[in-house]
């Protein structure tokens, strides 16, 4: 079934039917740009709230960013941030392959129709003009013939009346013949006319406009078929996204999975332990042994316990008493080392039946109120010295080790300067035309200073960590930093200068790593890697690898584009950063 045939007289009907169609993808067009209006909308939302919750760069280094709970929280903003991203995705998709592509072909389909409608329109007036060269030869066969008519009853009347001559008679029949001649041309003209006009009509109705019709019929199919595939793509534009989402959902689960509050609280501990005994059990003082009211009052001045601990550690705020309510000021002698009990005052007492921490803040408020606001202003401001004597003890040395690590690193990258310096004069002096190794002689002195004065710090820092109680961790570093100095002197066994021992400056950079290597302990890894290419590992100091091949990360890339790696049959070496893709340890 097919308009032609079926809606042969429904002209305006598909006329109107079409025109209706057009305009239903109009509206769809502008339902899905205002769908990517507000998937965009929503997007920028997102990331704006991301943003807004996301972590200053000088927040970063908060502490309690390390803890998982708040690595999980900057996950999740992560993973919104990629969620927002899919949003846009899906708004620029929907505006591609749905707006952008229904237009142009909406325009098509305008022009297509109206091309149709104008053939209809061009048939239907031939047609008309047709029906109106019928209708007039008809009328004028009409009138010629009725004409005709009275031309000859007047001749036949002329013919009989007796008193008309001859003459009279023969002009009549005359003009009666010439009438009836003229009434048979119209007659003929009016057939050829009406033989014409149903020609036409039928070439109109059985040809022309259902050929028109099943046109407008086949336009109108591709037009629904076109707004059919446009409702699939509405959802498959978001289907092809959502594993993507799926992934930025799992992430976030996965931020919830990992926080860890055992970690979190291992962590608080190591950052906030102070290294310090707890207070001793407060010394009975017998003053009915006769001792001196005096010497009593001054004991209480300076109590035991709590306070005692304040003597023995001046650098320290007594952070117990730093959120005690407002107290009048008064003046303070300096913190001392009280004297050890003496005898006469008696054994120590025993334990107390309640808690001696709140007995001795009991005590301590009783006796030292007025010195409580100078413990405050002593929080306050603390002395910030070099080398964190300011700090309680734990916390010392752990900014001693980051400081010496600090220290390392940078006498690295100086020591590295250094032979790439050396190694570039040497090629100089080889090949002048490449460069003047005079040039070079300010950097050189330059890198030479920065390792003096960095060996400096490398030392009275050790000094310091060794003061502190800590462990020499960072002696391995001293001596790696040294053995790589091959611009400069090396130190002897024994702390002397040695002479002989002065290497080539052309050396490669890393060509003394694998001696190192071998008189270190093995240092745990880091984290893993995989090789994206096969590198072949031909200059000395680096490692060979295969695609694919996963090996371990002894130490990051310091900005030089290597990477020191360790298979598990122990070789170590330097590889390419960009050859591989690196999952570090968390």
């Amino acid at each position: 079934m097919d308009w032609g045939t079926e809606l042969w007289d429904q002209y305006d009907i598909i006329e109107k039917h079409t025109q209706s169609g057009l305009e239903l993808v109009e509206k769809y067009v502008k339902f899905v740009k205002e769908r990517t209006e507000i998937e965009q909308n929503y997007a920028k939302q997102l990331r704006n709230l991301s943003k807004k919750y996301s972590l200053k760069r000088s927040v970063k280094d908060e502490p309690e960013c390390r803890l998982s709970s708040y690595q999980s929280f900057l996950d999740i903003l992560n993973e919104m941030n990629d969620y927002a991203g899919q949003r846009e995705l899906i708004a620029e998709n929907m505006m591609m392959s749905i707006c952008i592509d229904l237009t142009k072909y909406l325009q098509e389909l305008k022009q297509e129709r109206k091309t149709y409608l104008m053939e209809a329109k061009k048939a239907q007036q031939s047609l008309e003009n047709t029906y109106k060269q019928l209708d007039s030869s008809k009328k004028r066969f009409e009138r010629e013939w009725r004409e005709a008519e009275r031309a000859a009853q007047y001749a036949e009347k002329t013919d009989q009346d007796i008193n008309a001559t001859k003459a009279d008679v023969e002009k009549a029949k005359q003009q009666a013949h010439m009438r009836a001649h003229v009434a048979e041309e119209c007659k003929n003209d009016y057939a050829s006319q009406l033989q014409k006009y149903n020609k036409e009509q039928n070439q109109f109705y059985f040809n022309d406009m259902p050929l028109i019709f099943n046109k407008l019929q086949d336009l109108d199919e591709k037009r629904v078929r076109k707004l059919a595939q446009g409702y699939i793509l509405f959802s498959d534009t978001e289907k092809h996204v959502m594993p993507i989402i799926g992934k930025c959902l799992e992430g976030i689960t996965k931020a919830g999975t990992n926080v860890n509050e055992r970690n979190d609280s291992m962590v608080v501990i190591e950052q906030n332990k102070s290294g310090f005994e707890r207070p001793g059990d407060v010394e009975f003082e017998d003053y009915s042994q006769g001792i001196n009211r005096a010497s009593s009052d001054s004991s209480l001045g300076t109590p035991k316990g709590p306070m005692e601990l304040l003597g023995k550690n001046r650098s320290k705020n007594f952070w117990l008493f730093s959120k005690r309510s407002k107290l009048s000021p008064s003046t303070l002698p300096p913190f001392s080392t009280p004297p050890a009990p003496s005898p006469a005052n008696g054994p120590p007492s025993p334990k107390f039946g309640r808690d001696p921490l709140s007995y001795c803040l009991k005590e301590i408020n009783k006796t030292v109120k007025p010195r409580i606001s100078s413990f405050r202003t002593l929080r306050r401001s603390p002395t910030v010295t070099e080398d964190f004597a300011h700090l309680p003890p734990e916390q010392r040395r752990k900014r001693l080790q980051q400081k010496l690590e600090e220290i390392c690193k940078e006498l690295q990258k100086e020591v590295d300067q250094s032979e790439a310096l050396g190694k570039m004069k040497d090629v100089y002096e080889k090949n002048p035309q490449m460069g003047d190794p005079a040039s070079l002689a300010s950097q050189i002195s330059q890198t030479s200073q920065n390792i003096e004065r960095l060996r400096g710090e490398l030392n009275k820092y050790e000094t310091w960590l060794a003061e502190a109680g800590g462990r020499g961790d960072t002696l391995r570093y001293k001596a790696h930093s040294f053995n790589n100095n091959g611009a400069h002197d090396i130190h002897s066994p024994d702390g002397a200068h040695s002479d002989e021992s002065t290497p080539d400056p052309s050396q490669a950079i890393y060509a003394e790593f694998d001696d190192d290597f071998e008189d270190e302990e093995l240092t745990a890894p880091i984290g893993k890697c995989t090789a994206m290419y096969n590198f072949p590992g031909a200059s000395e100091g680096t490692i060979s690898m295969q695609e694919g091949e996963v090996l371990a990360v002894v130490e990051e890339d310091k900005g030089d584009g290597w990477t020191r790696v360790r298979r598990n049959n122990g070789d170590e070496g330097y590889i390419p950063t960009s050859y591989v893709t690196i999952a570090l340890n968390k």
